[in-house]
């Protein structure tokens, strides 16, 4: 250490910091980094987390496959992603130290819990018996590893909580937390209170809230009052647009768009949905609003839930199922049914790493092809995609619009970085949102000629929304091809070509009511990145790295997939290099080169993580150079 004295006190302004807590899937790390995200919002910074869950479900303790881990980057600027590298990692025990500490980067800090690396600790972590991971010349020669007594400090100041062993141990996450706080210079009492509301007020636990209150300050007192982390930093707040911010997660902010989706359309919103990962936080979250007249409904498999959900929209609610990957297709035959049946349906994808079980808590993007084509026959229907956890909101409402407008199923993808992940977003003013136009033809019960339910808007083509049991409305609905205008069952071969180009152009009329494609950043390069889904940051943030290095390039971001931008064929055109990044094989590519004929080049990673911002600028530049050549 260097004999300069260096005042504690004062913080050393830093413009951007990326934090991870990774431990025990039982050793809270999720709540520690949700709390320390939830000072940093109060404080006004930008940020941007990275949660990651352990796929096995309680994975023996200590071992690598239980690993949690909760990543936060903050910054006193516009941020796009949870960060390339950590400047501190907490290691709670030696299989989070070993999983974790190459995402550290060079000269950057961990902070370990010296008390669990015991003989016992390693080995189950997988070291060999003679290892010593905190005394490796290696790793101290790349890293600052400072090594904290958590375990012991911990028991010591609760030894006379009268609480037991186990509760006491589970509050080493809040000590490791109050010790990141001093670092960061963040206040403790967001974090108290919430202590004190949770275990207190609703679990009706005060003793419990009162040991982690201790074990945080603790942690606090130890960043004080001891010179094992020598430096304290503060991160500025971020000049963001004037408005009220919250912290959201992708799910939370559907969830709230569903709902004011609701209210705007002036029809009841059903859920209809079965548990999967990572989606279930949308059946949750919804059940959570029926004092908003939110229904929900847990069927016993995907394909109850999704026929459900069309039953919904036939009796003339809004019809909604949530999946992932391999409940999308088992939801297949039941879409091309609401295809057949010309109903408003929503059914969110939150994608994940696959295929079959694949790595269900990973991200990956890899459903667009089966969002566009999976089902039996020509089945066309509008695929929206979020762009970022806040977009959510908006894809949501946008969602239930377009299914209304065009009478059809609408598929909205997201995927598990962006429904786990948080960011700030601007409370929107409810009351400007534009009203969702639904309209239902008249009763006409003494009406002469029988009701023709194919009889299409000339503008849209979308069939009337008859609400059954309504006189003179009275009609058929199913499976089999209907007559284009009496809905009676047809086998006709010219029927049913007309049917199914009119199903199609149906859709493909959607475009002529959403914006047109813009084109950010350099717009005069002759290198356009396109991309969709939870790329969007790390485009953005490469974009930015490459401008600053010399090589300036267009973006685009789709959030309509089908259809497409009416103009996404002119932009294209403009641009010698198209480049496509893509968390998949080259899914968006393939579509691209088929419809438009240009040489797109793919950029993938299918790890079950999304791009780093170098990895992708790197990416950019050879293709560019490449191309140049």
């Amino acid at each position: 250490m260097s004999s300069q004295t260096i005042d504690i006190n004062t913080p050393t302004a830093v413009e951007s910091v990326a934090v991870r807590f990774a431990g025990d899937s039982g050793d809270g790390m999720q709540l520690a980094g949700g709390q320390f995200t939830s000072t940093t919002a109060v404080l006004g910074n930008d940020f941007s987390t990275f949660p990651d869950f352990p796929a096995e479900i309680r994975a023996p303790r200590g071992t690598t496959f239980g690993v949690s881990g909760f990543q936060v980057h903050f910054a006193a600027r516009p941020i796009h992603t949870p960060g390339d590298s950590v400047d501190v990692l907490v290691a709670m025990n030696p299989a989070a130290f070993k999983t974790n500490m190459s995402e550290v980067r060079q000269g950057g800090m961990i902070i370990a819990d010296e008390d669990e690396f015991t003989k016992v600790g390693l080995k189950k972590a997988g070291y060999a018996p003679d290892a010593a991971p905190l005394a490796d010349e290696v790793a101290n020669s790349r890293y600052r590893i400072v090594k904290v007594p958590m375990t012991r400090i911990v028991r010591e100041a609760l030894a006379d909580s009268g609480q037991s062993s186990k509760n006491i141990d589970r509050c080493r996450n809040m000590f490791a937390l109050g010790l990141v706080c001093w670092m960061y210079d963040r206040p403790l009492q967001l974090t108290i209170d919430w202590l004190e509301s949770y275990f207190g007020a609703k679990k009706k636990l005060p003793e419990v809230a009162a040991i982690n209150v201790t074990a945080l300050k603790v942690g606090w007192a130890f960043g004080e009052t001891t010179e094992a982390i020598p430096e304290r930093y503060q991160v500025a707040a971020a000049e963001l647009p004037p408005g009220v911010y919250r912290k959201i997660s992708g799910n939370e902010a559907m969830v709230l768009g569903f709902a004011v989706a609701s209210k705007k359309a002036s029809k009841q919103l059903s859920y209809c949905g079965y548990p999967i990962t990572p989606a279930s936080e949308l059946l949750h979250g919804l059940a959570g609003l029926k004092r908003f007249g939110i229904q929900t409904f847990q069927a016993e498999d995907e394909i109850a839930a999704v026929a459900a959900a069309i039953g919904v929209s036939y009796a003339g609610g809004i019809g909604m199922t949530g999946t992932s990957g391999p409940g999308l297709a088992l939801k297949g035959e039941a879409l091309g049914l609401a295809v057949m049946y010309e109903l408003p349906l929503v059914v969110v994808d939150v994608q994940r790493a696959g295929p079959a079980t694949g790595m269900p808590t990973k991200t990956e993007q890899a459903d667009l092809l089966q969002a566009m084509f999976g089902r039996s026959g020509e089945a066309p229907c509008i695929v929206l995609a979020a762009a970022s956890p806040s977009d959510c909101f908006d894809i949501a409402i946008e969602a239930v619009r377009l299914a209304v407008h065009a009478m059809c199923p609408v598929i909205v993808l997201s995927d598990a970085g962006i429904a786990n992940g948080a960011e700030p977003w601007l409370v929107p003013d409810v009351a400007s949102i534009p009203d969702i136009i639904v309209e239902h033809p008249v009763a006409q019960p003494d009406a002469e000629d029988a009701f023709e339910p194919y009889l299409r808007d000339p503008e849209t083509l979308a069939r009337r929304w008859a609400i059954p049991g309504t006189a003179g409305l009275e009609h058929r609905l199913g499976g089999l091809e209907k007559d284009g205008t009496t809905g009676a069952v047809s086998y006709d071969g010219l029927n049913h070509q007309e049917m199914v180009a009119t199903r199609a152009e149906k859709v493909a009329r959607v475009a002529n009511i959403i914006p047109p494609m813009e084109v950010g950043g350099n717009v005069g390069s002759d290198t356009l990145v396109i991309g969709w889904g939870g790329t969007q940051g790390a485009i953005l943030s490469a974009a930015e790295k490459l401008e600053s290095e010399g090589l300036p390039v267009a973006t685009v971001h789709l959030r309509h997939m089908n259809p497409m931008p009416s103009n996404i064929g002119d932009v294209l055109g403009r641009y010698k290099n198209i480049i496509v990044p893509e968390v998949n094989s080259g899914q968006l590519s393939m579509l691209l080169r088929a419809a438009h004929l240009v040489d797109a080049k793919s950029i993938n990673v299918i790890q079950g993580r999304g791009f780093n911002v170098a990895e992708l600028a790197a990416g950019i530049r050879s293709v560019v150079e490449e191309a140049g050549q």
